[in-house]
C-alpha cells in the first residue's frame, strides 16, 4: 500500500493539508475489488465454466464405449412339474468410433469460437471493474470535496455573520448585511448536511465492490492533469483502433460467427452418418426358458454404419431458415455495436480533450475568484465594498473550487473509458492514473 502526498486539490494557493496514514490509493482500491467484488467472481466463474467447451466439442471426434449388462432369475411352473429356477445373464460393450458427421465439425467449430468469446467478455469484465471502482473511487472524493468546501464556506459566513452582527451594534452596517449574511449561513448549514449524507451514500457504493467501508483516500495531484497524455493523436486514429479491438464487437464478432456455425448443425441433417461399430456380446442362459436348458453364446461383431436421413417431416428445412433468421438478428446487432463503438470513441476523445481546456480554465478561474475574493475583502474594510460584495466573492471562489475537483475526477474517468472503448484499458493504464493521485 502506498502512502501518498497531496496537495490540496482544489485550493491551489492553499497550505498543505496533513497526509493521512495508510490512505489506500486507487490501485490499492482495486485489488481489494479483484478478489471482493461479487459481479466479477461471476465473471470469471462464467469463464471457467466456458473452457469446458473445447473438450465437449472434441468429444464428438472420440469413441463412445457404453457397458450394459444384466442378471435374470426365473422361476417357472409347468402342471405338475417341480418349480425349476432358470438363471440368465448378459454382458454386452459397445464400441462406437464416429468416421463422418457433419454436425461434429461444426460443433467443434462453435466451441472454440464459444472459449475466444469467453476470453473476452473476461477481459471485458475486467475493463468494467476498472471503471466501476475508479468511478466509485472519485464520486467518493468528489463528495468529500464537497463536505469540505461546505465546511469552509460555513466558517466564512459564518464569520462574516459575527462582523456584520458587530457592524451593526456599532451603527457602521445596516440590518440588511446582517439578514444577508444570516441567509447565507443557513442555506450553507443545510448545503453541509446534504453534502454529508451524499458521501455516506458514495462510501457504501464503494463498500459494495470491495467488501469494506472505505477509510482515507488519496486524492488527485492538482497538476496530474497537465501530465495526462493521449496515445494516440487524432479521433480518426482511436476510431480506427476501435474497430480492431473494441471487445463489445469482438463479442458480437464471436456470436455472428457461432450463428453460422448454428446453420452449418443445422444442414448436417440431410448429410450421411458414417461410423464404425465394435460389439462384444457374452449371454449364458439363452433360451433355458422355452427348451429346458439354456445355451452360452458369444458373439463380436465389428463393421461400418452409415445411416442416411430421407425425410424428417420438413424439420430440418425448419431448423436451417431459423438458423438463417438468427443469423441476420446477430449480423444487425453487429452493424449496431460498430455504429455505437465510433460514436462512444468520439464522444469520449471530445471529452478528454475539452476536459483538458475545461481544467486549465477552472484553474485560472480558481485563482481569479481568490483574487477577487482577498480584493472585496480588502475594498471592505476601507469601506468601498458591502458584507454581500463579500459573500458574493466567496460563493464564487468555493464554486469555482468544487467545480475545479469535478472537472478533474470527471477528466481522468474519461480517458479511462476512452481507453476502454478501443480495448486497451488495463492495469498499466490504471496505474498511470493512480500516479497522478501522488
Amino acid at each position: 500500500m502506498k502512502i501518498p502526498q497531496y496537495i490540496y486539490a482544489l485550493l491551489i494557493v492553499a497550505a498543505l493539508l496533513p497526509v493521512p496514514l495508510h490512505a489506500a490509493d486507487l490501485m490499492a482500491v482495486y485489488r481489494e475489488a479483484l478478489e471482493q467484488d461479487a459481479q466479477y467472481s461471476a465473471a470469471r466463474a462464467a469463464y471457467q465454466a466456458a473452457q469446458e467447451k473445447l473438450p465437449q466439442g472434441r468429444a464428438g471426434f472420440l469413441p463412445n464405449i457404453t457397458f450394459t449388462g444384466n442378471r435374470r432369475r426365473q422361476l417357472i411352473e409347468a402342471g405338475s412339474n417341480p418349480e425349476r429356477t432358470i438363471d440368465a445373464q448378459a454382458l454386452t460393450v459397445t464400441a462406437t468410433q464416429p468416421i463422418y458427421r457433419k454436425e461434429n465439425f461444426a460443433i467443434y467449430e462453435q466451441a472454440k469460437i464459444q472459449v475466444l468469446q469467453a476470453n473476452s467478455q473476461l477481459i471485458l469484465a475486467s475493463q468494467d471493474l476498472i471503471l466501476r471502482v475508479s468511478q466509485a473511487y472519485f464520486d467518493v472524493l468528489t463528495a468529500q470535496v464537497n463536505v469540505e468546501v461546505a465546511e469552509a464556506q460555513k466558517k466564512a459566513i459564518g464569520q462574516q455573520l459575527a462582523q456584520a452582527k458587530r457592524n451593526f451594534e456599532v451603527g457602521t452596517a445596516t440590518i440588511v448585511d446582517t439578514y444577508e449574511a444570516q441567509a447565507r449561513s443557513d442555506l450553507t448549514a443545510s448545503q453541509e448536511i446534504a453534502a454529508r449524507n451524499e458521501l455516506e451514500v458514495r462510501k457504501r457504493a464503494l463498500q459494495q465492490i470491495i467488501g469494506r467501508f472505505p477509510d482515507n483516500l488519496a486524492r488527485a495531484n492538482e497538476n496530474s492533469s497537465d501530465l495526462l497524455k493521449l496515445r494516440y493523436a487524432n479521433m480518426d486514429e482511436w476510431i480506427n483502433v476501435a474497430e480492431q479491438n473494441n471487445l463489445p464487437l469482438k463479442i458480437q464478432q464471436a456470436a455472428y460467427d457461432i450463428a453460422t456455425q448454428d446453420i452449418e448443425r443445422a444442414r448436417a441433417g440431410h448429410y450421411p452418418t458414417l461410423d464404425l461399430v465394435a460389439l462384444y456380446s457374452d449371454q449364458k442362459g439363452v433360451g433355458a426358458a422355452i427348451v429346458g436348458t439354456g445355451f452360452d453364446i458369444t458373439s463380436k461383431e465389428i463393421g461400418l454404419q452409415l445411416a442416411v436421413p430421407v425425410f424428417q417431416g420438413g424439420a430440418v428445412q425448419s431448423r436451417v431458415r431459423e438458423a438463417l433468421a438468427n443469423q441476420e438478428r446477430v449480423l444487425q446487432n453487429l452493424n449496431n455495436a460498430k455504429r455505437n463503438s465510433a460514436m462512444q470513441v468520439s464522444q469520449q476523445y471530445l471529452n478528454v480533450s475539452s476536459g483538458i481546456a475545461q481544467v486549465k480554465a477552472l484553474k485560472q478561474a480558481v485563482l481569479s475568484s481568490k483574487s477577487q475574493l482577498d480584493s472585496t475583502i480588502l475594498g471592505q474594510q476601507v469601506g468601498v465594498r458591502t458584507e454581500v460584495d463579500v459573500l458574493n466573492a466567496q460563493q464564487s471562489f468555493y464554486s469555482a473550487r468544487r467545480d475545479l475537483a469535478r472537472a478533474h475526477y470527471s477528466l481522468l474517468m474519461s480517458k479511462l473509458r476512452l481507453e476502454a472503448e478501443v480495448g486497451e484499458l488495463d492495469e498499466d493504464a490504471l496505474i498511470a492514473v493512480n500516479d497522478m493521485l501522488r
